[in-house]
């Protein structure tokens, strides 16, 4: 019995060290608070308009959105939402007839199909978001899928909300230089910078302390993982790694102990 409960605080120490979206996510509460302004802005207010998130990967871009999304369900039950990520894709000119489907017209090849999707994004309806995670994988020979993406919401009468979110920070100067050119300008940006130690530290004492009963990893530990990891990448989901595997070792050691331990004397 007491081994069964020693057992099974290492299951939920793995559990709450997992990398799905939380209900709070630490040190993002900026990055937040503007991508929810965003859409209440764009989607609530039917303006057209696109938004470029950037930053290395385990920065919590993808979370973020993930949590606002949840959190504005009800605000965003109007409008049809579109999330698609990039790499899924065989070709980047295989968004258009992706984003077709989705709207539930027939496939969009060819700059005849291209256009008959442009029509359907200016006529008479509810707003789109359109979430395209991963989105330098749409970057091609003169870019000219990334320029239709993001023009469409300068198009007259577009109903479309553009997210795109991608690790390169330079993705709209280097690639979408002429979008500048247009009245409506580049797409608003929005950098989600590296954890630091204090925000990593924070992440995992958080986690950690949802499972009930003596801390399975102390303090120093945390503590030591989250200075390694924000002195090299600064990404949250390869600390929650190294803390699950931390997990995963003191388990099997307290397992091996239990099995090995010698019985008492009389038995």
């Amino acid at each position: 019995q007491l081994f069964r409960q020693e057992g099974t605080c290492y299951q939920q120490a793995k559990q709450v060290l997992h990398v799905a979206v939380p209900d709070r996510l630490h040190g993002r509460e900026r990055e937040t608070g503007i991508i929810r302004q965003f859409l209440r802005d764009h989607i609530c207010g039917h303006r057209p308009g696109s938004l470029y998130i950037s930053g290395a990967p385990g920065t919590g871009k993808t979370a973020c959105l993930s949590r606002v999304l949840l959190d504005c369900k009800d605000e965003l039950a109007g409008s049809k939402t579109i999330l698609l990520n990039c790499m899924s894709l065989s070709s980047p000119a295989s968004i258009f007839p992706t984003v077709a489907k989705e709207l539930g017209l027939p496939g969009a090849t060819g700059r005849e199909g291209v256009r008959r999707l442009e029509k359907q994004l200016t006529a008479k309806g509810p707003m789109i978001l359109l979430v395209l995670d991963e989105l330098d994988q749409l970057e091609s020979k003169g870019q000219d899928v990334l320029y239709s993406l993001f023009e469409w919401p300068q198009l007259p009468s577009s109903r479309l909300v553009l997210v795109g979110l991608a690790n390169a920070l330079d993705l709209t100067d280097r690639s979408l230089a002429r979008l500048a050119a247009h009245p409506a300008g580049s797409p608003q940006l929005l950098h989600f910078p590296p954890y630091t130690r204090e925000q990593l530290a924070a992440i995992l004492t958080e986690r950690l302390g949802q499972v009930a009963g003596d801390p399975v990893l102390d303090a120093a530990a945390l503590q030591f993982c989250a200075r390694k990891v924000s002195a090299v990448s600064g990404d949250a989901r390869k600390a929650l790694d190294v803390c699950r595997r931390a997990v995963e070792v003191v388990e099997l050691e307290v397992r091996s102990q239990t099995l090995l331990k010698p019985l008492p004397r009389g038995e």
